[in-house]
Parts: structure tokens; C-alpha cells; sequence
């Protein structure tokens, strides 16, 4: 889970890690702007924005008219909130690498989860508007400073947007891979308009059970929609490959945070990954659950993970085969 470093165009002060895990292969990938031109991305962000007037971005398919300022479940209208951007040094190594993640955080999210770890954002929509031509600079800026990758923060419910924005900015020049940091609530659809323009998508898993979508995301439907859009992804991207630097370039991250007791369902979730995605999966799982937001008003999810708890699903993860685990 990836948290603002603090306000609009603050870095994180930490310092930066180096990059580690196994590369599968050095393809020598050049980001999504690789391209000699733009191609057809100014079509396929009309495209997208013409589902805003009876919005279907993502499975909430809520119909609002968003063109005309209604807003559905992510609280967003026709424009994009920006949170924050700028450079990140506490994301996965692979990303982070020695010049940080390019973060920009949009504000709103299409999860209702109780326990979220960017509370105000995500819910309360706290953020600045902007338009496109603004954004597209946003992009630019991030390219200046020198980040790895541009890493877009719960881009779900503004992938429209986002996409005119990626447009501009390649016609002037972007060049650094795409990093898709999302919940996992997807629409396949919407994941389909991404082929070749997301360079690494970087989902959470959260859990793999129906009652417990229900009850900490008022999601039942996210098991059957978070298999179905990782599979939408690893085809897309295949397994994530490193250059010789340890620095991502393409492919599948995905994050799972571990919770107290059963509630994020992680053998369920460790299972899917190493049978139906691949052993060969990059999976960060993490351990800095605490509660947060409305995670008080739960009792099962009202106390920190134990360390225990932690090992135990890192030790899992390695018997049934999943070895590329950040940090290890």
C-alpha cells in the first residue's frame, strides 16, 4: 500500500534503496513512450471519456453522469484530484531503485475499505483539481526529477483522464515506464484500453473471500473481479523483468497486505497466485497493517498483524513456490 509522502509535490526523506529480487531478463524496455508516436492513445482516451457520461470505468458501474459533475462510489466527477506527486523512496525496491518512484496520488478511490491506510484521500477526496494540460505536466515534472518510473496511485476510477493526460505528455516527450498501482478492482475492458501503454501494473490482492469484500470494502464481487484482472495483466505484461540494475521495466507486481487472524484470506490469496498466475510472480507481501480509517469498528481487524503472523505467510508463500518476494 502506497502512502503520500506528506503534500502536493513533497519527497519522502528517506533514503533510497537499491534494487534486488531475481531479473528474468534484461529486455532493455524504454517505457511506454518508447513508441516513435503517440499512436492511437488520443482515441483511446475519447474513447474512455465518452463511458463517463453513464460511467462504467470500473465494475461499480455506477451510470452516473460524470461529464456533467455527478458523482458514483469514488466520489470524482469530471476532473481529476491530485493528492500529491513527486519522488518516492518507500515502494518496492524494484521500483524505488536509486532515484526514487514517481508517485502522483489521486484523490478518491472505487473501495469503500474500512481500514485504509490513505483514509482522507481515498474517502474524503482531499486533493487539488486539475485538467488535463495540467496533469500531462505533473508527468513531465516527474520525468525532471529524475524518477525511475511514473507510478500512478489509485488511477482506477480516473483512467480516462489519465489517459489524455499520458497522451499530451507523450507527444512531448515522456519516456519512463508506467507504473498502474491499483486495488485490483478493475474492469477488464478498462485494463484492455491500458495494453501497451501500462508498462507495470502493481495491484493489491487484498482477499479471495466474498464476505469479507462485503464487509471491509462493500465489494462482494472483488474475488471474481480481482482474478479476472490480474489474469487481464500477466497477459498483458507477463512476469515483472528487472534491468541490470535491479530497476523494473515491465511486467506483474502484485502486493498483498496480511491481516490479523484469517481477514485477508492470504494461504486463499498465495494459492491463486502460485497456481492460477504463476510461481514466477513478484509478490510484496506486507506487514504494516495497523488500524486505520473505520478499522476500529471491526474487532477482528481492530489490532496491529503479528510478526508471526507474517513469517507465516512469507514462510507459505515459499513452500508453494513463490520465491521472488521483495525483500528477500
Amino acid at each position: 500500500m502506497t502512502h503520500p509522502p506528506g503534500g502536493p509535490n513533497r519527497a519522502e526523506k528517506q533514503q533510497p534503496r537499491t534494487g534486488k529480487g531475481r531479473p528474468l531478463r534484461d529486455p532493455g524496455i524504454q517505457g511506454m513512450t518508447a513508441f516513435s508516436d503517440i499512436g492511437d492513445l488520443p482515441e483511446r482516451a475519447a474513447n474512455l471519456a465518452a463511458r463517463l457520461s453513464e460511467c462504467d470505468i470500473c465494475p461499480r458501474i455506477c451510470r452516473v453522469n460524470r461529464k456533467a459533475g455527478e458523482r458514483g462510489v469514488c466520489g470524482v466527477g469530471k476532473n481529476v484530484a491530485v493528492a500529491s506527486f513527486g519522488p518516492h523512496f518507500g515502494e518496492e525496491a524494484p521500483l524505488v531503485g536509486y532515484k526514487g518512484s514517481g508517485t502522483v496520488f489521486f484523490s478518491g478511490c472505487n473501495l469503500r475499505c474500512v481500514f485504509c491506510q490513505n483514509y482522507e484521500i481515498s474517502h474524503q477526496v482531499e486533493g487539488s483539481e486539475v485538467s488535463a494540460e495540467r496533469l500531462a505536466g505533473i508527468f513531465l515534472s516527474i520525468r525532471s526529477m529524475g524518477c525511475h518510473n511514473l507510478n500512478l496511485v489509485t488511477p482506477t476510477h480516473v483512467t480516462p483522464q489519465v489517459l489524455e493526460a499520458l497522451s499530451i505528455a507523450a507527444s512531448r516527450g515522456l519516456a519512463i515506464p508506467v507504473v498502474y498501482n491499483c486495488g485490483g478492482y478493475e474492469s477488464v475492458d478498462t485494463l484492455r484500453q491500458l495494453e501497451g501503454v501500462v508498462d507495470i501494473y502493481m495491484p493489491d490482492v487484498k482477499f479471495l473471500d466474498a464476505e469479507a469484500a462485503a464487509r471491509y470494502c462493500d465489494a462482494p464481487d472483488y474475488p471474481e473481479v480481482v482474478r479476472a484482472a490480474l489474469a487481464e495483466m500477466a497477459r498483458q505484461v507477463g512476469p515483472l523483468s528487472l534491468d541490470r540494475h535491479g530497476i523494473a521495466r515491465r511486467g506483474l507486481l502484485v502486493r498483498h497486505l496480511v491481516m490479523p487472524g484469517e481477514a485477508s484470506t492470504t494461504r486463499e490469496v498465495i494459492d491463486f497466485l502460485a497456481d492460477g498466475i504463476g510461481k514466477d510472480t513478484y509478490l510484496n507481501l506486507m506487514n504494516q497493517y495497523r488500524p486505520c480509517g473505520r478499522a476500529l469498528e471491526f474487532p477482528e481487524i481492530g489490532r496491529r498483524t503479528a510478526e508471526s503472523e507474517w513469517r507465516e505467510a512469507r514462510d507459505y508463500a515459499l513452500r508453494k513456490g513463490l520465491s521472488r518476494l521483495d525483500g528477500l
